[in-house]
């Protein structure tokens, strides 16, 4: 650590806990929103990086020098793959020393980034797990970018949302919610399978686990497009004073969920499986409100974002993915047993998040190449599943294949995703239940894809259904 970090964490830290404890959540937003928008005016650096979309060649036609995986039209343009198999073929550790996120290594090769993964004792995912910063003001903590111990403590606090007994019992309302929005969609007519299907059931679920105003789910999905698509973070679109802004009614209902939940404990009430009883359960999380509520914040944002992106965007690529593959929903309505294994070859696909970041703890060797330590990895999960070394015709969704479970899109070791058994089961249910409805779920043109580095998602994703016939 340099002198300004050591200075940082002696004097600064302790003051702003101090401040945290006095303020309620929604006035450290606000005061974080000011205090960023006049860092933003008096210093250059603090402003976001403006991306201008260009043509990019494929990837046998560029230098390789000139290959830079920070570009977030990559996936707009469809050049990713390409780029990822020049880089896995003759440089599959590969550093960039120019860019608007700055330098960084990307490691593209499967088993570097799943031995990269296991070793948290020398790739820290401290201070952050995105290739730039987030901005001034938004540089809160969440327990994905923390290592152990404090990591493995604040993720099990939380971790019973998501436990086998909880997903048991959430299976029927998943179910039912699922025939709800399938059957009120419209037959023989185009339809953004996006904004009806992806979001909706994902908001529906966000809301559930959240215990927030199931009337009121589309704030969440909203704020999680925000909170992932700041552009100095991840090169996506979302203006940052809108983030902030959107923030602010959204921790005030939380606010109150939080002081209603915790009367209730006090008063003897069993706790229920939500993120706040949880947390209020929890003797290391209990009082993160009152004594850590912009670590509050980064843990509720970080769930939003994790309990959207990979569930929305595997049920839009799965639609997208079996029309390329005509043959393979041929395969997959004649044995819906299939389904359970499907899902995780979508996911493998798919890789909705693109990668993760670390930073080296120490002097370190991967894949070969010399890494020195405070270097920025990126571990580029997207490419990692297309790497020819692991998985046959990788580019291809076969939904039978052998080692789809082996995919590395929810990451490895101790920070591999929490929910990755509900986003399963959510997919799985969805197909069920589509299969029981619809003959053809025809895809009418390209889908809209959005802007980032970080989340390999779709804005819209037109359709028409096909009724099964009796």
């Amino acid at each position: 650590m340099n002198v300004l970090g050591q200075v940082k964490t002696s004097v600064v830290d302790p003051v702003r806990s101090r401040v945290e404890q006095v303020f309620p959540i929604d006035v450290l937003v606000k005061a974080a929103h000011a205090y960023n928008r006049t860092r933003r005016l008096v210093d250059k650096s603090e402003r976001s990086p403006i991306f201008v979309e260009r043509p990019i060649p494929d990837g046998p036609d560029i230098a390789l020098a000139d290959i830079d995986m920070s570009n977030p039209f990559l996936y707009r343009q469809g050049q990713w793959e390409s780029h990822f198999k020049r880089l896995r073929d003759e440089s599959p550790v590969h550093f960039q020393d120019k860019g608007p996120f700055g330098p960084f290594w990307s490691v593209t090769r499967y088993e570097d980034i799943l031995a990269m993964d296991k070793n948290h004792q020398v790739f820290s995912a401290e201070p952050s797990i995105i290739i730039g910063k987030f901005p001034a003001g938004f540089d809160i903590k969440m327990f994905i970018a923390m290592d152990p111990p404090k990591h493995d403590a604040q993720r099990a606090a939380v971790q019973g949302v998501v436990a086998p007994k909880n997903l048991k019992e959430l299976e029927g309302l998943i179910r039912s919610r699922v025939q709800e929005v399938l059957d009120g969609l419209p037959v023989g007519e185009p339809f953004n399978w996006v904004d009806r299907v992806s979001i909706e059931l994902t908001g529906r679920m966000l809301a559930t686990l959240l215990d927030y105003p199931y009337e009121l789910r589309r704030e969440l999905t909203v704020i999680s497009d925000l909170a992932s698509g700041v552009p100095a973070a991840t090169g996506g679109t979302s203006d940052l004073d809108e983030v902030f802004t959107s923030c602010i009614p959204i921790l005030r209902r939380v606010m109150h969920l939080w002081g209603d939940k915790k009367a209730r404990l006090a008063a003897g009430e069993e706790p229920g499986y939500d993120l706040i009883s949880l947390l209020l359960a929890d003797e290391s999380t209990k009082d993160m409100m009152e004594r850590r509520p912009m670590e509050f914040l980064g843990n509720f944002l970080l769930l939003v974002i994790g309990g959207n992106d990979t569930t929305r965007n595997s049920m839009s690529g799965g639609v997208y993915a079996l029309n390329k593959f005509p043959d393979e929903f041929a395969k997959l309505k004649a044995n819906p047993k299939l389904i359970p294994n499907m899902v995780s070859e979508i996911i493998r696909w798919q890789t909705p998040l693109a990668y993760m970041a670390r930073r080296a703890k120490e002097d370190t060797v991967v894949g070969g190449q010399q890494i020195k330590k405070g270097e920025k990895l990126l571990m580029w999960y997207a490419s990692g599943n297309r790497d020819e070394r692991h998985f046959d015709s990788p580019e291809k969704l076969i939904i039978d294949r052998k080692n789809a479970r082996n995919h590395i899109a929810f990451g490895f070791g101790v920070h591999r995703c929490m929910g990755n058994r509900l986003a399963e089961l959510q997919l799985r249910i969805l197909w069920e239940e589509l299969l029981e409805r619809f003959d053809d779920i025809k895809v009418l043109e390209e889908p809209e894809i959005v802007q980032s580095t970080f989340v390999r998602g779709y804005s819209k994703l037109m359709v028409e259904l096909t009724k099964r016939q009796a």
